[in-house]
C-alpha cells in the first residue's frame, strides 16, 4: 500500500508510522507535517530510512493533492491539539484542524483515495462525574472548548463528504493517549518530567475530573483494523476502559517514582474543563475483533516513565519554554 500519513511526525501519528513500518514493511510510507513545536523529525528517526518526510502545511492545497494522487489511502492525524493552547490563541486549530481537514477531503474526492480521519472523544462534551453513562457512536456532538469545537466541524465535514460525494472515509473518536514521544506540554509527560527535572507536579483544581486512557499502541491499533476493514462511513470510537481521574493518575506517578503522592500543586483550573470522558467502543470490538493489549495502566505508565528517562534528549530541549508558558498563565 502506498499510504500518506498526515501529521506522521506528532505524538500519535508517529507511533503509527512506527507500528506501520514493523507491521506492513513492503508500505510506501508518506508522512507530511509542518513540524510545528508539536512533530519532530527526531520522533522518525527509528524508521527515517522507511518513511519519506514531506516538510509542510496539511492546508496546502497544491502539495496535498500531489500526495494523495500517488496513495491509496490516508490516515489523517495531523492536526493542533492542545487544549490550553485553544484558550490562548484558536486560530491556528481552525486553520489546521478544519482548513486542512477540508483541503484533505478534497483531494481523496478528487483522487478517489480511501481515507481514515482521527478525532477525538473531545467532540461529544463530557459526562457527569460519578455516572455510568459512555459516549457512542450516537451521542450529540456538544464540545467545550475551541480544539473540540473545531475536530467537531473537522469530523462533520468528513460525514458531509461522505454523504454528497461518496468519499470513502471513516472516522474514529478516541479518548486520552499517553506513550512515547508524547509532547511535554501534556498531562501524563508534564508530570513525569517536571519529577525528572527536580520541579513540582501541577495539578488543575482539585484533580477529580475523569479521563478514559489508552496506550498509544492500542490506539494505533485500533486505526490500523478499521483502516482494513472499516465500513466507509462509519464512526467508531476506541477506549480502553481506563477511567481514572487526573488526582488518582498523578499520585500514581508520583508513586512509581519514588515520590511522596501528595509533592504536588494545585493550580488554577482550565477553563470550560470537561469533567468526565468515557467510551464505549463494543462495535469497535464486535465488529473488527479489536482488543487493546495494554489493559495494565500502572504498568503502561511505568514504561512511559522509563521511557521519559531514557529520552531526555529528545524532550529536554523543550521542557523550560513550555513551564515558562504555563507560569505565565498561573499553571
Amino acid at each position: 500500500m502506498r499510504l500518506l500519513v498526515t501529521g506522521g511526525a506528532g505524538f500519535i501519528g508517529a507511533n503509527f508510522v512506527h507500528s506501520r513500518v514493523r507491521t506492513a514493511p513492503q508500505d510506501r510510507v508518506t508522512v507530511l507535517d509542518a513540524l510545528t513545536y508539536a512533530g519532530s523529525r527526531e520522533a522518525l528517526a527509528p524508521v527515517e530510512d522507511a518513511v519519506r518526510l514531506i516538510e509542510g502545511d496539511v492546508a496546502d492545497a497544491d502539495l496535498v493533492d500531489k500526495l494523495v494522487a500517488e496513495a491509496d489511502a490516508v490516515v489523517h492525524f495531523a492536526a493542533e491539539t492542545h487544549v490550553d493552547n485553544a484558550l490562548a490563541d484558536p486560530e491556528p486549530f481552525l486553520h489546521t484542524n478544519v482548513v486542512g481537514t477540508f483541503t484533505v477531503l478534497e483531494a481523496v474526492r478528487r483522487h478517489r483515495v480511501r481515507l481514515h480521519h482521527v478525532s477525538t472523544d473531545e467532540v461529544y462534551g463530557d459526562l457527569e462525574l460519578g455516572s455510568t453513562q459512555r459516549f457512542t457512536e450516537s451521542t450529540p456532538y456538544n464540545p467545550s472548548s475551541p480544539y473540540s469545537s473545531t475536530k467537531a466541524a473537522a469530523d462533520l465535514l468528513v460525514r458531509a463528504w461522505v454523504r454528497s460525494y461518496g468519499v470513502r472515509a471513516t472516522i474514529s473518536n478516541c479518548s486520552n493517549n499517553y506513550g512515547p514521544y508524547q509532547h511535554v506540554e501534556k498531562f501524563i509527560p508534564r508530570q513525569i518530567t517536571n519529577v525528572l527535572t527536580g520541579r513540582r507536579p501541577k495539578l488543575y483544581g482539585s484533580g477529580a475530573n475523569v479521563r478514559d486512557w489508552i496506550h498509544v499502541d492500542d490506539h494505533n491499533s485500533a486505526v490500523e483494523r478499521i483502516l482494513a476493514d472499516g465500513q466507509p462511513g462509519r464512526t467508531y470510537l476506541i477506549g480502553a476502559d481506563g477511567e481514572r481521574d487526573n488526582l488518582t493518575v498523578l499520585r500514581t506517578i508520583l508513586r512509581l517514582m519514588d515520590r511522596d503522592p501528595d509533592d504536588f500543586d494545585h493550580v488554577t483550573d482550565r477553563a470550560g474543563h470537561d469533567l468526565r470522558y468515557a467510551i464505549d467502543s463494543t462495535p469497535l470490538r464486535q465488529e473488527l475483533g479489536w482488543t487493546p493489549r495494554h489493559t495494565d495502566f500502572e504498568a503502561g505508565l511505568r514504561a512511559t516513565i522509563q521511557w521519559y528517562r531514557d529520552n531526555e534528549s529528545w524532550w529536554g530541549p523543550m521542557k523550560d519554554t513550555v513551564e515558562a508558558k504555563y507560569a505565565e498563565r498561573g499553571q
